[in-house]
């Protein structure tokens, strides 16, 4: 069975934690959370309800205008390619953990795989598969890899921007 918590904030809790609660008002939806994936079958599509679940509690979802909606589809179709990559080439994934900052909404996947993802290059769009990090690439306005210490494992993260 998953379990989920959440994600340590990236730097820190920001100022309206302490502020909400020292004012004695709920608490403001947590600024990051996590999805433990290890054995779990199906996580691609539990990776999706789980990231669109904060979607909806971070107000992405439901969607106001063509740009919300084209925003919060870009997320999901990211996290279904990273974590469909984590299963195809590193032997599934461990974490998915989905963070937000501003107007920047971070994803990473850590898997305990030894390869590196990177676009097929050249490009072809009537090649079947082989698609997943080129699309991340285009969609997302970063990503990257970063390796565990000791060779073992590492973590696929990607940035996209919010809806405008």
């Amino acid at each position: 069975m998953s379990t989920t918590r959440a994600c340590p904030p990236p730097d820190g809790p920001g100022p309206e934690a302490g502020d909400a609660a020292s004012a004695g008002s709920p608490a403001p939806a947590e600024a990051a959370r996590s999805l433990r994936l290890v054995g779990v079958g199906g996580a691609v599509p539990l990776s999706r309800d789980f990231t669109r679940q904060a979607l909806y509690d971070w107000g992405w979802l439901p969607a106001r205008s063509a740009d919300h909606r084209a925003a919060a589809e870009d997320v999901l179709l990211v996290v279904s390619e990273l974590v469909t990559n984590a299963c195809l080439h590193a032997d599934g994934p461990e974490e998915l953990c989905v963070s937000r900052s501003g107007k920047t909404l971070r994803l990473e996947v850590s898997d305990l795989g030894a390869g590196s993802p990177a676009p097929r290059t050249p490009h072809r769009a009537g090649r079947p598969g082989g698609h997943g990090m080129f699309i991340v690439q285009r969609l997302c306005l970063d990503w990257g890899v970063v390796r565990r210490s000791g060779g073992v494992g590492k973590t696929v993260w990607a940035e996209l921007a919010g809806p405008s």
